[in-house]
């Protein structure tokens, strides 16, 4: 259900490997060193996908989050055509989570004064913002500078296929599930 893959780096390796597959739907686009700096911000990344597509929808993903397959790509698209259809502006994937969450004033998804210690089955559910896809037209990224609308249907993903990379002993397990063959893709 892509069309086009943009493919934006200032990675010299991985430019030279995508250049050399061939795919006639990739268009590789060298990324500015200032848009590839550990001080660049997620909002000043937003600005520059905006910037890449004329028109359309925008689906972005990131290489951080490699459980997620062709297959899941397909289906959370027509979801997010559906769920155009029903009022949502945008799609994000998320992960449900069903733990004892607190924050420095104490317990966010469950009353201890109603029950101490709930079955985690029955918490409100509270959703991990995953980072596997966003999915939105490409006037929310220019009119909101953001990569989700006002009302993102939230798309959930279960945690391997959620599974986001973000730190060393992440990378560790991921290619621990990898090795185990659970990667589900």
């Amino acid at each position: 259900m892509i069309d086009r893959v943009i493919l934006s780096t200032n990675d010299e390796e991985i430019l030279e490997f995508a250049a050399s597959l061939g795919a006639d739907r990739l268009e590789v686009r060298p990324r500015d060193e200032s848009l590839a700096s550990n001080s660049t911000s997620t909002d000043e990344l937003i600005e520059y996908a905006g910037s890449q597509v004329d028109e359309g929808h925008l689906v972005w993903t990131h290489v951080t989050s490699p459980f997620i397959g062709a297959g899941q790509y397909d289906e959370l698209l027509r979801v997010y055509l559906r769920e155009l259809e029903n009022g949502y502006d945008s799609l994000m994937t998320v992960t449900e989570l069903h733990g004892f969450i607190w924050d420095d004033a104490g317990p966010v998804n469950y009353d201890r004064s109603v029950e101490k210690w709930p079955r985690t089955q029955t918490l409100t559910p509270l959703y991990e913002v995953n980072s596997g896809a966003f999915v939105a037209p490409v006037n929310v990224y220019r009119e909101r500078k953001d990569r989700i609308g006002t009302n993102p249907f939230k798309y959930k993903l279960d945690k391997i296929q959620g599974f986001d990379i973000d730190w060393e002993e992440d990378f560790q397990i991921a290619e621990a599930l990898m090795r185990a063959g659970i990667s589900r893709i």
